[in-house]
């Protein structure tokens, strides 16, 4: 990964985590003020509460991912080191559609009128839980390269005896 990625990639982690942290903070104050009280149109306390989980999902795989591309500009990423962030990530994006299916509940019964709403959104988190399979199929790959690295690497060692 060249350094202009690795640049690229980090300024945008870190315009996505100045983002949720300010959601989250506006959201901790709407909770902790009262200011905004509900209509009973939406439960609106929920709905924040389920959001700043929302980005505490969110603010999780961005630290798996800065940690995975600090180890690939490191060049360490094929190590065993790596799955615990691959698993972090995979872990992420479990807890976002699990959030993604509460919100979904949430606002289920305002759309009795219009119920495909609510079809589309529970799509929206099964599509959440596909990419958290690829995810885990990309961790397979990263298994047989270290695994296939270790077994170079033993191999070398063999021929480096040998000579």
């Amino acid at each position: 990964m060249g350094n202009l990625a690795v640049r690229a990639l980090r300024a945008v982690l870190v315009v996505v985590l100045v983002g949720t942290v300010f959601v989250q903070a506006l959201m901790v104050w709407a909770l902790a003020s009262g200011n905004d009280p509900e209509d009973g149109s939406l439960p609106l306390t929920s709905m924040r509460v389920i959001t700043v989980l929302g980005m505490v999902a969110v603010q999780g795989a961005l630290f798996c991912v800065w940690r995975l591309v600090t180890m690939v500009r490191r060049g360490t990423v094929f190590s065993h080191a790596a799955f615990r962030y691959v698993d972090g990530v995979i872990g992420a994006i479990v807890a976002a559609a699990l959030v993604w299916f509460a919100v979904t509940a949430v606002n289920a019964p305002g759309q009795r009128e219009d119920p495909g709403v609510t079809v589309i959104m529970a799509g929206i988190g099964v599509a959440m839980l596909g990419v958290a399979l690829v995810v885990l199929l990309l961790r397979m790959l990263l298994a047989q390269a270290v695994a296939r690295d270790v077994e170079a690497a033993r191999m070398q060692a063999e021929l480096d005896q040998v000579i």
